[in-house]
């Protein structure tokens, strides 16, 4: 018989290749720490650490057990790639049902969409309704400059060609009022309120000048980011979906080594325990 079968040499060469990748992922989770220019930036450091010292650890694991026969720690490594494949589904599952509603509303005459938090899941509007939450969303929003870029692109439209504009959904929905409001343009982030505005729509109020406060408190402006969020999910969430596919094999390929290692100490009692 054999010292390596197929299988267990495959698993070895893709824990290898997993191994290689977290590197890049710790690198950038501890460049992140160093060097993030604001706290939004250095909030993804500690999870991507934990995310290539766990990849990592795993690739170990998987790469000890299924070449050096350990049935004990290939097991644990099975385990661990089960679990990872549960959870990864509900996560991928909850990502399409959280996200399957909402959409901007489109404007006559108007190059860009306006956005409505009420369009959204419930479950994503309590994210963002809750005051602790959206006060570090909106100085992310702040800090990234998101609609002091937004006015420098566009300072030199009139009136006329700044509703012709394709912004995105947080730049309609935080950088300018809401078309309800009837506010008359003077330039991107200025506007001037007038009697016919409307007082239904309470982002109306809620509009200032300040190019601190612009429409970041605004609902049109969590609509704004929700809807943002509900595409970037949507793309993690059919990556994932590979992924998924990805680790199946490699679970499946794992599976058949387990057996292989169990079958070979039948044959070679003692051989490859730790």
């Amino acid at each position: 018989m054999s010292m390596f079968r197929l299988s267990n040499t495959l698993l070895g060469i893709l824990n290898v290749v997993t191994f290689v990748l977290s590197i890049p992922i710790i690198w950038a989770g501890v460049w992140l720490k160093n060097r993030g220019d604001t706290i939004c930036e250095r909030f993804l450091d500690t999870p991507l650490i934990v995310l290539g010292v766990f990849i990592m650890v795993v690739s170990i694991a998987g790469l000890v057990g299924s070449w050096c026969k350990n049935s004990c720690l290939l097991w644990i490594y099975l385990l661990v790639m089960f679990l990872l494949i549960i959870v990864l589904l509900c996560l991928t599952v909850f990502a399409f049902v959280v996200t399957n509603k909402g959409a901007g509303e489109i404007i006559s005459d108007r190059g860009y969409k306006e956005y409505r938090l009420g369009d959204y899941s419930n479950w994503l509007q309590k994210r963002v309704e809750s005051t602790k939450n959206w006060n570090k969303i909106k100085s992310c929003l702040h800090d990234s400059k998101v609609c002091s870029k937004f006015n420098d692109t566009f300072i030199n439209d009139n009136v006329q060609e700044f509703y012709k504009e394709h912004l995105s959904a947080i730049q309609s929905g935080c950088c300018k009022p809401s078309n309800d409001c009837g506010f008359i343009y003077e330039n991107p982030i200025t506007w001037t309120k007038t009697n016919t505005t409307s007082t239904i729509n309470p982002d109306c109020t809620a509009w200032d000048n300040n190019p601190d406060v612009l429409c970041y408190s605004c609902n049109s402006c969590k609509a704004g980011l929700l809807d943002t969020l509900k595409r970037d999910w949507k793309k993690v969430a059919t990556i994932n979906i590979i992924f998924l596919v990805f680790l199946i094999i490699v679970y499946s390929v794992g599976c058949c080594a387990f057996r292989n290692n169990r079958r070979d100490n039948v044959y070679h009692p003692g051989w490859g325990k730790a």
